[in-house]
């Protein structure tokens, strides 16, 4: 949980200190940090919250689950606000997705 929090945090305050909001036309820094943040808060919580389930293996079945969807979700405000393909964009975030699995997979064989 704390890390989540801190990821939302950490992630506000960079998109509202990124830009004003003139150079990219992408509204006020304020009302993007605090969506960005809460959002990125959000997302780990919600990448945790299965982890509450006392079987490691279904934890991971559902936590699995969550991050499907959560990709999916990603990949239609992709499509939807970014003009971006659903194909592309589903392509584009599932490699992202798989980065990051392969970077803790990495880690924890470090």
């Amino acid at each position: 949980m704390a890390t989540a929090v801190g990821a939302g945090i950490s992630m506000g305050f960079s998109e509202a200190l990124s830009d004003d909001g003139t150079q990219t036309g992408r509204g006020s820094a304020i009302a993007r940090g605090v969506v960005t943040g809460t959002m990125t808060a959000f997302g780990g919580v919600f990448h945790s919250l299965p982890f509450l389930i006392s079987s490691v293996h279904t934890a991971l079945v559902v936590a699995g689950v969550v991050v499907a969807i959560e990709l999916i979700a990603i990949s239609l405000v992709r499509k939807r606000f970014l003009a971006v393909s659903l194909r592309t964009s589903l392509l584009q975030v599932a490699l992202g997705g798989a980065l990051i699995v392969a970077a803790g997979v990495g880690l924890d064989s470090a």
